[in-house]
């Protein structure tokens, strides 16, 4: 069994099996969730590595050019071939580099980095200090992560979200505006519905980042979280199904049943997750069907969480309603805490909880199990038991 991939579902399969695994990066496989903990000083990078892989040492530093789906080997950058009976694709996904003027193509200008791997986090670390002045591209989790760990280091951050609010997947505007006031507490300068028309460059390296309605931010260091795309290309050349991500059915099979593929570069189902979560659970569910079992992988709920200092906060499903939902609010401003569940007939079907997480385990397993609610009044849902 060979995997391609030394990512979270890559690491995670050798963990369980006794794979050939090659991976691209020259660091042994790490935790990417703690990424922005190492970046705020949290961490040292070694505290944040996987367990190691159940056989054979991962295999640092390998890229892997091709794969010859006739002859079952894969071709590395190296000239090297790695011969395979099952080969499992985890190649993660990619970073969108946005259509910004003076991005250029190939390199990026100096101090203007991506925010995805444990080299673009030393590479910032080496960036930031007190006073430095930072722009952060994208409101999303990833962005949000970044803006408060370049605040941790004493950066002078700007965040520039061009949607209307921030980490618009998982949050409503009440609990993103919580999110904005805690961001701001710590020295951070938000704007949203902010579009960034592209970046100053003297001598090589950045110096500014201008607006679409002409306004510039100076800066020294400038950080990307515009999101991720699969890395497919390898699927692609090799004649896989590919749409959005590499199709896999319920037994995580590529359109080749001797290849496999997991975790952010796997289309299920018509979704992709781009979640820690789902990757995890399809490498066990590909762990049982690798070695015999019966298991099927049915797709993932699963729930965000994010931690900072102060503030916690924790997502799932659906928290924008449809009409005819039920929806129930708790807001304390003082505590800064706000609580919010979506109920559709008598299914949870999405939540947002800011502040105090107590009901959080109990609301999260009634939507993952799917299961039907306690007749009694929905405010119960958000008591410190969620109503149990």
């Amino acid at each position: 069994m060979v995997v391609v991939g030394g990512g979270t579902a890559g690491a995670r399969l050798a963990e369980r099996l006794p794979v050939t695994l090659l991976g691209e990066e020259p660091h042994a496989p790490y935790n990417r969730v703690l990424l922005a903990d190492v970046l705020a000083g949290r961490y040292g990078p070694e505290v944040i590595a996987l367990p190691r892989p159940a056989g054979e040492p991962a295999r640092r530093g390998v890229r892997v050019t091709g794969i010859d789906r006739a002859a079952r080997v894969v071709h590395c950058g190296d000239g090297s071939t790695v011969a395979y009976d099952r080969l499992v694709l985890a190649t993660g996904s990619n970073p969108v580099l946005p259509p910004l003027r003076g991005l250029g193509h190939g390199r990026l200008p100096a101090g203007v980095h991506a925010f995805r791997t444990l080299d673009d986090c030393l590479a910032l670390d080496g960036l930031v200090r007190p006073g430095v002045r930072a722009v952060v591209i994208g409101g999303g989790l990833l962005g949000v992560s970044a803006a408060r760990a370049l605040a941790t280091r004493g950066a002078e951050v700007v965040l520039a979200q061009q949607g209307e609010h921030l980490m618009e997947r998982q949050l409503d505007p009440e609990a993103a505006e919580l999110l904005r006031r805690h961001l701001v507490s710590l020295g951070v300068e938000v704007h949203t519905e902010c579009r960034v028309r592209g970046l100053k460059v003297a001598s090589g390296a950045v110096a500014a980042v201008e607006l679409a309605d002409g306004f510039v931010l100076d800066a020294d260091v400038v950080v990307l979280a515009c999101g991720v795309r699969p890395r497919t290309g390898l699927a692609v050349e090799a004649g896989l199904d590919v749409r959005r991500g590499i199709v896999v059915d319920d037994r995580l099979r590529t359109s080749d049943p001797y290849v496999h593929a997991v975790g952010d570069c796997a289309e299920h189902d018509g979704r992709l997750y781009g979640l820690a979560g789902a990757a995890l659970e399809q490498a066990d569910v590909l762990a049982d069907v690798l070695t015999g079992g019966t298991a099927a992988y049915r797709g993932t709920r699963a729930l965000t969480r994010l931690s900072m200092d102060a503030l916690e906060l924790a997502a799932f499903g659906e928290a924008v309603p449809r009409p005819g939902d039920d929806t129930v609010r708790l807001t304390d401003a003082t505590r800064s805490a706000y609580r919010k569940v979506v109920v559709r007939g008598d299914r949870l079907v999405g939540g947002v909880l800011v502040g105090d997480l107590g009901p959080v385990g109990t609301l999260a397993r009634a939507w993952e199990g799917d299961e039907a609610l306690p007749d009694a009044p929905l405010l119960h849902l958000l008591t410190h038991d969620g109503g149990s």
